[in-house]
């Protein structure tokens, strides 16, 4: 393929919860990435492999980072960006939500993820 038609794509999770009647979302804290370490981020977030679909990706990125076990089918298109790093690749960033329900997401990557943490919208 052209190198003028290589964008990498990366998928991002917004988990969402209800607790007491307040809708919440899940949010990480990066470390040791070499991007935008020390900051939070979406709960799940990765790149998109070859062959793969961006819903089956978001699946993927859920269970290898917070253990929870979501379909394809269960993660809604949200919003995407269109953007360059700072090394200057180009990403189509594509953002998804889903519902947690009873699951508890639990750090599966503590040497990229410091913490994670439920929040309010």
């Amino acid at each position: 393929m052209p190198e003028r038609y290589k964008t990498a794509s990366a998928v991002m999770l917004f988990l969402l919860r209800g607790q007491n009647g307040k809708q919440e979302i899940l949010l990480q804290k990066r470390q040791n990435t070499g991007y935008a370490d020390g900051m939070l981020d979406c709960g799940a977030s990765g790149h998109v492999e070859a062959g793969e679909t961006m819903r089956a990706a978001m699946a993927r990125e859920a269970a290898e980072e917070l253990g929870l076990a979501l379909s394809p089918a269960e993660v809604r298109f949200a919003t995407l960006t269109h953007k360059t790093s700072p090394d200057g690749t180009t990403y189509v960033n594509v953002f998804f939500c889903a519902d947690c329900g009873e699951a508890e997401p639990q750090i599966c990557e503590p040497e990229k993820c410091a913490e994670i943490r439920w929040f309010p919208l």
